[in-house]
């Protein structure tokens, strides 16, 4: 099953240069492009049912592809295969630039995330969703979030959103509440929250979870 239903060219320069966010909007904005906030970046994980280890998760994480404009969003997305004809187990993930989906990774390891449960009939209209609210910072305490997950499942689907700091729960609750208004969600959803020092306790993204709302 292939993630990418036709290639997309993705350009990188021949010497990497380190530039801030600022230049990078107005080098976009000079080109007539629409620059986002924050630059993305989609992965994707494909792996075999049983028990998670650091090593052979990391190894199946493979990037497919970065941008950082509206326009360079939509050439991504349209190519991108819908959930729907996604094989399970597989992971969706969308990322700010920098922060790989990891638990341990330096933006993550504080945080956690919380967890929606879905029929599958019904899943890819809510990541779709769930997509274009991240893209477009439209969730509250934004920099505070780190991407977003979709985990196909054998009888569900299941979203997640990342954020950096479990502790604070102002944030974690406004997040929470932007995540249901930015979705939609119906009163019968149920939202868990997880954080990721228990996840790698108990090696689990979605079991024994610690709060609902």
């Amino acid at each position: 099953m292939e993630i990418v239903e036709k290639e997309v060219e993705v350009k990188t320069p021949s010497e990497e240069t380190v530039e801030s966010e600022e230049e990078r909007q107005s080098r976009e904005t000079k080109a007539g492009l629409h620059p986002l906030k924050n630059k993305f970046v989609f992965w994707y994980t494909r792996r075999t049912p049983g028990v998670r280890t650091q090593t052979s998760y990391e190894d199946n994480i493979k990037k497919i592809v970065e941008f950082s404009t509206v326009e360079g969003f939509w050439v991504c997305y349209c190519h991108l295969a819908r959930p729907s004809s996604l094989p399970s187990p597989t992971d969706l993930h969308l990322f700010k630039e920098g922060i790989r989906p990891l638990w341990e990774d330096s933006a993550n390891c504080n945080g956690g995330k919380w967890i929606i449960r879905f029929k599958k009939v019904v899943s890819g209209r809510f990541w779709e969703d769930l997509v274009l609210a991240l893209v477009g910072d439209q969730l509250d305490y934004g920099d505070n979030v780190c991407g977003a997950v979709l985990s196909i499942r054998f009888n569900e689907d299941i979203l997640s959103v990342w954020n950096r700091d479990a502790s604070d729960h102002q944030a974690v609750m406004a997040l929470r509440d932007s995540i249901k208004r930015h979705l939609k969600l119906p009163q019968s959803y149920i939202m868990e929250y997880k954080a990721h020092d228990a996840s790698l306790r108990d090696n689990s993204s979605y079991r024994n979870t610690w709060l609902r709302g």
